[in-house]
């Protein structure tokens, strides 16, 4: 059984290891804007660049939405991923030997375009090769990579210089261009382009077994139905299991990010600090990555074997109540009461959030995002639902600044965790359970339609000989 799944893991690291470039872009501006403010900079930043230099990371993600829409169903899951790599090592280029802040915004915005491929072609490769049993870690992966370029950033980025900490993270995406051309295609996107033998070829390299042709079958059936469904934008919202999987995309990805993620990840030092804790705000940054990524890892674990549903469930549940720990310290602090005895809690809350939130709420998402969308519209339907994970993170960003200005810090966090509890609610009783589905029986299933069960199956001997590495 691990014999059959071995090509699928070396597949998905590879695709996936220039997610730690991505985490280390995402998570840039935090350890090196202040470098950049010291009066000895090389470069001279002012509180205008600080703000654009933030944001034009995003800005860049919007712009790469039509090419990520063009890009993954012309040239192919792989070659997109492939397209983005090159771009993140140009952008490196250009931090490392920037002369003025102009580089800099170049580099982001490029970096943002990127990512933005990235983080569509990825899901759509890995949910397209995986096994189904273990499709729910294989999409994990990506957030493992992402969770780790940030831990390398805030542990190497405050100490070295701007080439030093640019050369790592373009060795990783040169480890990716050195490996990932000789991974195999997406059997899917080879059937949609009338290449069966490609994609035969494809199968018995991932499962290591030449008796594919039940699976070959099964996925050419599947591709066949989808291609004769319309594909146009507005088949997103008229379809009714379309506009089922757009919804449940969108109300996840705002739901990451009013349960603070992005406010977590830019702003962790001044929440510690403003919180008068027992620790270090560096070294809480660093706990708290470390601890988002043994969470991370528990999720991988648990995600095909306790399923989607309740893994999101229950971390919004905490979540949220993490969350509310933390509103109701700054509150009772920012009522004058003396709480100087109770100053672990807010790195107590933060730290138990890191772990509750990656257990689900930040771990699940990204996988259903690749198993939602049918062919027909899964370019356009993962392009969406990354521009509303770009769009929220920029307004919960915006409504922390505004509301922590205005109303006090606490006011902020009451709302992510009502954000929280809301999220358990929308998992529990309107998202459908996809574990251990295919990607045509989770179609159905979008569809209020009945799925047969596979056991009325097992008489076939072939399915019975392949039943441990059947994908569709």
């Amino acid at each position: 059984m691990l014999q059959g799944r071995l090509p699928q893991l070396i597949a998905v690291l590879s695709a996936t290891i220039s997610a730690v470039s991505d985490g280390m872009h995402y998570g840039w501006t935090a350890p090196v804007l202040p470098l950049l403010q010291l009066p000895n900079s090389s470069i001279k930043v002012t509180e205008t660049d600080v703000v654009w230099l933030e944001n034009i990371y995003m800005l860049g993600g919007f712009a790469g939405l039509p090419i990520t829409i063009y890009s993954v169903d012309k040239f192919g899951r792989k070659k997109s991923i492939l397209i983005a790599c090159v771009k993140s090592i140009v952008s490196w280029i250009l931090i490392a030997f920037a002369t003025s802040v102009e580089f800099l915004y170049v580099a982001r915005f490029l970096s943002g375009m990127a990512g933005d491929v990235a983080f569509v072609s990825v899901p759509m490769y890995i949910g397209e090769i995986a096994d189904r049993k273990i499709r729910g870690v294989l999409g994990s992966c990506i957030y493992f990579m992402m969770l780790l370029g940030i831990m390398i950033l805030y542990s190497v980025a405050p100490f070295v210089s701007l080439p030093t900490s640019s050369a790592v993270a373009c060795s990783f995406l040169i480890i990716q261009l050195l490996t990932f051309p000789f991974m195999p295609d997406s059997p899917y996107h080879l059937l949609l382009k009338g290449d069966t033998e490609g994609a035969k070829k494809s199968l018995e390299k991932l499962r290591a077994n030449k008796n594919v042709e039940k699976e070959l079958e099964d996925i050419s059936a599947a591709v066949q139905r989808q291609k004769t469904e319309r594909g146009r934008p507005i088949d997103l919202l008229i379809v009714k299991s379309n506009r089922k999987a757009l919804l449940i995309m969108t109300v996840l990805n705002g739901s990451q990010h009013f349960s603070s993620i992005s406010v977590m990840l830019m702003n962790v030092h001044s929440i510690i600090d403003d919180g008068a804790s027992v620790i270090s705000s560096n070294m809480a940054a660093i706990i708290f990555s470390a601890l988002m990524f043994v969470a991370l890892l528990i999720a991988a674990v648990l995600i095909d074997k306790l399923g989607r549903k309740i893994l999101l469930t229950s971390s919004s549940i905490l979540t949220g109540l993490s969350l509310l720990t933390l509103a109701t310290y700054f509150a009772v602090k920012n009522s004058g009461t003396d709480i100087s005895s109770y100053n672990w809690i807010p790195v107590a809350a933060v730290m138990l959030y890191a772990i509750v939130f990656r257990c689900g709420l930040g771990s699940v998402p990204i996988v259903m995002t690749a198993e939602l969308f049918p062919t027909s519209v899964k370019a356009m339907g993962m392009t969406i639902s990354d521009c509303s994970y770009v769009l929220f993170s920029v307004a919960s960003i915006y409504m922390y600044q505004h509301l922590r200005v205005e109303y006090g810090i606490h006011v902020p966090f009451f709302i992510f965790s009502g954000s929280c509890f809301f999220a358990a609610a929308f998992a529990l009783f309107y998202i459908p359970e996809t574990k251990g589905k295919t990607l045509e029986e989770i179609q159905q299933i979008l569809k209020g339609n009945p799925v047969p069960k596979r056991s009325s199956l097992k008489d076939d001997a072939n399915v019975k000989m392949n039943e441990e590495d059947t994908v569709v």
